[in-house]
């Protein structure tokens, strides 16, 4: 998505020459004949920088940005300023001007001092990513969205319990196994042993032993004794992930071991103590399992104790960009490659994209492109594979698909907004540009579906007034 700059000069033939030149860049361009225009468009052109004459009849650049510093709307200007003009510079720099330009100008300097504005803006985001994902996240998990901050509460409960027994529930590569170890590192077992079995990748006839252990010669290849993980992992934690994929009689073992809390080894006569706490997970549909006969009910609701599901990344796209921030640095640092950060026009196609891999489709792609990529400029979307780069943001071709039953449109909408506001915390230019409409237009849908709460209570228009 191209950076969108408003013009806004009382001269016609400096307005319709930056803006020549600043479409040729690549630009979108809207113009303003004096200061009181330039307000008004403001909030309707959302535009990512401001290119502001400084005198002007009516409302000149000055008061513009006093007008702007007001608001609490932090905007990156240029001031054109006359050689007579330059302390008015000087005062628009101590409003918040991030530059100027001195008439006569040359273009190329306008393009030079943007291009400066928006990789500063860039560097800024990615560092501020980087610093402070520990803050939108939880251990090695990174997410904003409302449904990783409530997985992240829920984890947080969990930091109290001293033997919780979960399930984890979500598609591959969603970061189950990360999740697991979470747990056990916030948790009162976190100086206690941590084991962890693949049930889909363990043969039928050794997975009882791995879990329980065996005596010497209770079969023919006991060749000595084995202790099992439930046993090696004394008082710590024991995750079972793909746990649908365990054989229907390990589930009845495994049931009667959590059921009395002991086990026994194969090929033993006593019993031992079960201390460990067990998290299990799944990408399948247990209920579905159950009712095909494959997996035990009983042992369902055994694990099912507090059940937690994660979101695949298609249904949190605003997460998809600073996994990818993250994921890039630790792709630089781990490859001893220079990273300069992903551009605009990759995101969007990031974020357009289903990810069935998710995550760990997501940290491939990452690590790909700065294996193969030979420059040291930030990833483009001619970087990106190309199943990726056919994405288009939602102004091009939709990456949602309608379901064969069809859907509530407008409870889509309602939903869009709803999440647009929480996280701009009701600010509505924010959340207007968000959501790609003008501010008018969100205020109209703010009052269509009742949600004043999400900004302060008031109707959307007394906001407005106030």
């Amino acid at each position: 998505m191209p950076f969108r700059i408003l013009v806004c000069d009382d001269e016609a033939m400096i307005r319709e020459s930056l803006e020549e030149h600043l479409r040729s860049e690549g630009y979108e361009v809207t113009l303003a004949v004096d200061g009181d225009q330039a307000l008004r468009l403001i909030d309707d052109a959302q535009p990512d920088a401001l290119i502001l004459d400084l005198k002007m009849p009516r409302v000149d650049g000055l008061e513009v940005l006093r007008a702007l510093q007001g608001k609490g709307v932090t905007l990156p200007s240029i001031v054109i300023t006359a050689r007579a003009g330059f302390e008015g510079a000087v005062d628009a720099i101590k409003l918040g001007a991030l530059g100027y330009l001195q008439k006569p100008f040359d273009l190329r300097e306008v393009s030079h001092q943007l291009a400066q504005f928006f990789e500063r803006r860039r560097l800024q985001t990615e560092v501020s990513y980087l610093r402070d994902r520990a803050s939108s996240g939880y251990e090695r998990l990174i997410g904003s969205s409302p449904a990783m901050k409530r997985l992240f509460e829920t984890l947080a409960r969990l930091e109290r319990v001293d033997s919780p027994t979960v399930l984890l529930v979500g598609e591959s590569g969603t970061g189950k196994d990360l999740i697991a170890e979470a747990i056990h590192r916030r948790g009162p077992r976190k100086d206690k042993p941590y084991m962890q079995i693949d049930c889909a990748a363990m043969p039928e006839t050794l997975i009882e032993s791995e879990l329980f252990g065996h005596e010497k010669g209770s079969f023919t290849d006991a060749r000595s004794l084995k202790r099992g993980l439930f046993e090696v992992a004394d008082g710590g934690v024991i995750f079972l992930d793909e746990i649908a994929e365990m054989p229907i009689g390990t589930q009845a073992k495994l049931l009667r071991a959590l059921e009395n809390r002991r086990f026994r080894r194969i090929g033993a006569l006593t019993d031992i103590p079960l201390t460990a706490a067990v998290i299990a997970a799944t990408n399948k549909d247990l209920k579905a399992a159950v009712a095909a006969g494959t997996f035990r009910e009983d042992l369902f609701f055994r694990l099912n104790v507090v059940p937690i599901e994660i979101p695949p990344l298609r249904r949190r796209p605003e997460d998809v960009e600073p996994i990818a921030m993250a994921l890039l640095e630790r792709a630089g640092r781990e490859l001893g490659r220079k990273t300069a950060g992903i551009d605009r026009d990759a995101l969007d196609a990031m974020r357009a994209y289903a990810w069935p891999g998710n995550g760990r489709e997501l940290r491939n792609v990452i690590e790909r492109v700065v294996i193969l990529k030979t420059d040291d400029q930030p990833i483009r979307r001619d970087d990106l594979p190309e199943e990726i780069r056919a994405q288009r943001s939602a102004r091009g071709v939709s990456p949602y698909v309608l379901l064969p039953e069809g859907i509530d449109l407008a409870a889509v909408e309602r939903g869009f907004v709803e999440q647009a506001l929480e996280r701009c915390h009701g600010n509505q230019t924010q959340a207007a540009r968000l959501l790609g409409i003008s501010r008018f237009a969100l205020r109209h849908r703010i009052d269509r579906y009742q949600l004043h709460s999400a900004v302060g209570g008031r109707s959307a228009a007394a906001a407005d007034s106030a």
